[in-house]
């Protein structure tokens, strides 16, 4: 193939996969909540607070600089906040096309072809977090992996070990990934490069000491972010369809059955998922190379699976995103070395029918999927029930300052029970402490009877005491966290099986949802009510004394 033709091929395949990325990109329902915080903590001047910001959450600091970086220069809109992961994800084929070209021309193609028809990576072009930068880094950290390997100078091991660090600043857990893949990449190099590979590891591994204290803030900060879902087998299950099929399950918490959807599984899951695990299998036959890459995937995997087994994270698809570059290399790999071209381009016509189809065709693609929980979708809602001056709206489950992109609250006032407060509106000596370490047993008679004097009591003083007659009280509810109904809360408790499995901010924001509602319907009346996406905003108004 010559150098034109290479060209225009990378070329059509890139254009292709922007076109992609930016169909559908303006979402109407605005940024949701991990989304938001991207935002709110990139848009934080250096003088105020910043990185006590960036510190207060679970991922590294450098993709909130990356986002600071564009907004510095082209502004905040949803649409610039997104492009920036769309310009990421777009850099990410050229950057596989290089990484499979290290084995020859057409696995570089076939690599960056996978990319740009990949519904996870489509998807996480179009979020306003993380994902697609780290997947570039992971992608260049993977191309300078067999750089090293193949031609290993100096200039090589540099740009493995920025590319690698770039990770270790980016996510959270990414150093789980660098250890494995810089044990690969010592199996590999060892015997004759010994010095080399010790100052590898002492250069990664003093970077990563430098930035141990904020790594140990994150690490030692109670959350309840993570309490909303637990490890099931089935979720290694929708790893792999997340990644090679375009059907997405488990973007933030998938259902234990992984049957839950017969017509997706048969077909837009099953075959891809299939396909592609058999053309990893054949990247294996009689190469010892590929087997052990494989392996430090594995290896990471493992560490995952222990722990969310051990409560410490959610096994949820994109937090293993650094291996993708590697499961996409070895698919493309093994159908490379397949011998019959009947074979190598059936399997690609079914592959590119599939997820094309889907994603072109399908209402829930990648990139026409709605964000349910977008804040702007709720402050829309909000506007339409035409709150008056000294009005009460109540938030459940996050802060006004979660919304103050789109809704002014000034105006209002604004009573706020979310995840970082419900301790001290449930119990007199409540604390987030105690709630985070024994909020199952310290709730669970609450669960029960449905009954808790002391928030009764809060409620009244705090909103029902304040509201004059023609005054009102707007409910803002999350329906995506708040689902239970009293009796089936009463019915969970019962069954300690399922009581111990159930998420605690599910338990806990459904019974403040019954509760207000019922309180609030003891003396006042609805008169308006609206529900769409994952968002119930109710309007309830005084009538009289």
């Amino acid at each position: 193939m010559t150098i034109v033709k290479k060209f225009i091929w990378i070329t059509a395949i890139t254009v292709l996969g922007l076109v992609l990325r930016l169909i559908f990109i303006d979402k109407p329902d605005g940024l949701w909540n991990d989304e938001y915080v991207s935002w709110m903590i990139a848009s934080t001047p250096f003088s105020k607070g910043f990185i006590d910001a960036a510190k207060s959450q679970c991922h590294m600091p450098l993709y909130y600089l990356y986002l600071k970086f564009f907004m510095t220069i082209f502004g905040q809109s949803d649409l610039i906040l997104r492009l920036t992961s769309v310009f990421a994800g777009t850099i990410s084929i050229v950057a596989m096309y290089f990484t499979g070209r290290e084995k020859d021309e057409k696995t570089g193609l076939l690599c960056a072809g996978f990319c740009v028809i990949s519904s996870f990576l489509i998807y996480y072009s179009q979020e306003v977090r993380l994902y697609s930068l780290l997947f570039l880094f992971s992608a260049m950290s993977l191309l300078y992996t067999f750089r090293c390997i193949k031609n290993p100078c100096k200039k090589n091991f540099i740009l493995y070990i920025i590319c690698n660090l770039l990770i270790i600043f980016t996510h959270t857990i990414g150093f789980v990934y660098v250890f494995f893949n810089l044990i690969f990449l010592s199996i590999n190099l060892y015997k004759q490069f010994k010095k080399a590979v010790i100052i590898l590891w002492s250069s990664i591994f003093i970077c990563w000491a430098a930035a141990s204290p904020i790594v140990l803030r994150i690490f030692t900060t109670q959350s309840f972010s993570q309490w909303w879902g637990h490890f099931s087998l089935s979720k290694i299950a929708f790893l792999m369809t997340d990644y090679f099929s375009p059907v997405l399950t488990n973007l933030t918490n998938a259902p234990d059955n992984f049957f839950y959807a017969p017509k997706l599984i048969l077909f837009f899951m099953l075959t891809p998922a299939i396909i592609a695990t058999c053309l990893i299998a054949k990247s294996l036959v009689k190469n010892k190379f590929n087997i052990l890459l494989l392996c430090s995937a594995a290896g990471f995997i493992f560490v995952l699976i222990v722990a969310s087994l051990c409560g410490k994270l959610i096994f949820i698809t994109k937090y293993s995103i650094e291996i993708y570059p590697v499961l996409i290399y070895l698919v493309c790999s093994g159908l490379t070395s397949t011998n019959s071209k009947i074979i190598t381009n059936g399997i690609l016509i079914i592959y590119f029918l599939i997820s094309t189809g889907y994603i072109i065709f399908h209402p829930y693609s990648a990139p026409k999927m709605r964000r349910a929980e977008g804040h702007k979708l709720m402050a829309d809602i909000l506007i339409r029930m035409e709150p008056k001056k000294d009005d009460i709206i109540l938030l459940e489950y996050y802060p006004s300052a979660r919304f103050t992109k789109y809704f002014n609250f000034s105006n209002y006032k604004v009573v706020e029970i979310h995840k970082g407060n419900f301790p001290y509106y449930l119990n007199k000596n409540g604390s987030y402490e105690q709630a985070f370490k024994n909020g199952k047993k310290l709730y669970r008679a609450m669960f029960a009877d449905n009954r808790n004097t002391y928030f009764e009591d809060i409620l009244k003083k705090e909103i029902f005491d304040n509201l004059n007659p023609g005054q009102s009280l707007i409910m803002v509810v999350l329906n995506s966290v708040a689902f239970h109904d009293p009796e089936n809360l009463k019915k969970i408790t019962e069954n300690t099986t399922v009581y111990d499995k159930e998420p605690l901010l599910f338990m806990i924001f459904s019974y403040i949802k019954n509760k207000t509602f019922y309180e609030a319907m003891k003396t006042l009346a609805i008169v308006k009510f609206e529900q769409k996406g994952n968002w119930t905003v109710i309007k309830f108004t005084k009538l009289n004394n």
